[in-house]
């Protein structure tokens, strides 16, 4: 028996579709779009047995029911969302077994990005754990506020940020570079940060993904998870112009100064 593979397929521009095989079988999550997952299909032989989304946005579902017609694969999604296809609505504490590729995924609700964005938190059978946190959590950054509030957001960042550090982050989109950089705004003297931004721009330059980053990593260089500490407070605040005293705020600052840094 093989161990289960974890791939991220790029779609669009930026987008990664995840893809987890075994033994012949797969399931993928957020298929914007059907055609990279239908081509790898064809060329490994995979039969497509379950779809994971995280929330409703084009780029995340547009590929849904092209691949559920072709492939009769069962949807999970978030409970509250409107979705093309949905066959089981997930809320926070629902478990999603997977036999087929060797995982039990447990869903929490994180508000934010969109009212009803989920997770899907589980170990592959290596014993490493990996979250499927679509558009909440990115490496070295989080999602625009579409749909949710800061604390929303916030508390939707403690929940991922309280995971095993060890925990494989996978995100939906390769924005690591500009939000490192951003970053490095913030915390110009964060030498962690330093070194993740030089390999980063390494692996892009080969044409390679950032991802999947690691729970540690985040807790090392994204200032949206580093909100607690004097070096992030002290920034945002520089840039809002007034004394941010509270993690809330201080959030919402480093959002704002994120939405509008070119």
């Amino acid at each position: 028996m093989t161990t289960t593979e974890l791939i991220p397929l790029p779609a669009f521009t930026d987008n990664y579709i995840w893809m987890l095989c075994k033994n012949g079988r797969a399931v993928v999550v957020d298929p914007g779009q059907s055609a990279p997952v239908e081509d790898l299909l064809e060329q490994r032989g995979l039969t497509l047995d379950s779809i994971l989304l995280t929330h409703h946005h084009h780029d995340h579902v547009g590929g849904v029911l092209a691949l559920q017609q072709r492939t009769g694969a069962v949807v999970y999604g978030p409970a509250s969302e409107t979705l093309p296809a949905c066959d089981h609505r997930m809320r926070e504490g629902d478990t999603v077994q997977l036999p087929a590729v060797g995982l039990t995924l447990k869903v929490f609700d994180i508000p934010g990005h969109t009212a009803g964005h989920i997770a899907y938190y589980g170990q592959l059978d290596t014993g490493k754990p990996l979250v499927f946190c679509g558009d909440t959590l990115f490496a070295g950054g989080c999602g625009r506020l579409f749909e949710g509030t800061p604390i929303q957001m916030a508390n939707s960042l403690g929940k991922l940020s309280a995971l095993p550090p060890n925990t494989l982050v996978c995100c939906a989109h390769e924005y690591t570079l500009a939000n490192l950089r951003w970053a490095l705004h913030v915390e110009p003297g964060n030498t962690v940060l330093q070194q993740r931004l030089e390999a980063a721009t390494q692996l892009r330059s080969r044409g390679q993904p950032t991802l999947p980053s690691t729970i540690q990593a985040e807790l090392d260089t994204n200032p949206f998870l580093r909100t607690s500490q004097a070096s992030v407070a002290k920034a945002a605040s520089a840039y809002a112009g007034t004394l941010l005293d509270s993690q809330v705020e201080i959030f919402a600052g480093l959002r704002e100064w994120k939405n509008n840094f070119k």
